[in-house]
């Protein structure tokens, strides 16, 4: 059966509305960093050269004969990306973010079979298929957010500090506080295809243990 985390996993990629606790374990991802506007080509390209990846690992994996024993199929994790600023614009940091100062690792998580030798696999074989230069850059990761903040947001991206407001009253409000000011975004809905004021982002910060 189809692992869906739409279904499976509703408590780590679908939360209300509201301020959350949770603990996100260790997951893989393959993951590309960068800096700059979000608008930009580059980052579109490295949205497309993750999804490359992606999709390659999963559908060799339905034709190969030599499966890894714990194997199922699953629907394609949702992008993520890990903001901050550069360190110049910490430096002379005015309270308004420029987004041509921003620095970001976009990741799509993979299934927990998934490991560094068939990445690489992949990685090749997708080198061959699909040629880009930003494949070099491509890696694979173990990542751990640990204790976390986190809710849905409704809107313009431009929009989230309203957002960010919130979970961060409720994390004092629990005695909680928030590690730095570096935050994950899942997205749920496609920007491109979705109207502003109808796209869906996770937010999540990590908490001082």
């Amino acid at each position: 059966m189809k692992h869906e985390w739409r279904k499976k996993e509703k408590t780590v990629y679908l939360p209300k509305e509201a301020p959350q606790l949770i603990h996100i374990p260790e997951y893989n991802f393959i993951t590309i960093s960068g800096e700059g506007n979000p608008n930009s080509k580059f980052f579109a390209e490295c949205i497309g050269v993750l999804y490359s990846v992606s999709y390659a690992i999963k559908m060799n994996l339905k034709t190969i004969d030599k499966k890894p024993s714990n194997y199922y199929d699953w629907t394609v994790y949702p992008l993520e990306g890990v903001w901050d600023i550069s360190e110049k614009a910490k430096t002379n940091f005015t309270g308004q973010i420029n987004k041509d100062e921003l620095v970001f690792d976009l990741m799509i998580r993979q299934p927990n079979f998934i490991d560094d030798n068939f990445f690489h696999e992949m990685l090749e074989f997708t080198k061959k298929k699909k040629p880009h230069i930003l494949l070099n850059n491509v890696a694979y990761k173990k990542i751990t957010d640990g204790k976390c903040i986190q809710m849905l947001h409704i809107g313009s991206y431009d929009n989230e500090a309203e957002s960010f407001k919130k979970m961060e009253a409720f994390a004092n409000s629990q005695g909680l506080h928030r590690q730095s000011k570096i935050h994950r975004e899942i997205y749920l809905n496609d920007f491109r295809k979705v109207p502003e004021e109808k796209l869906k982002t996770l937010l999540r910060f990590q908490l001082d243990i």
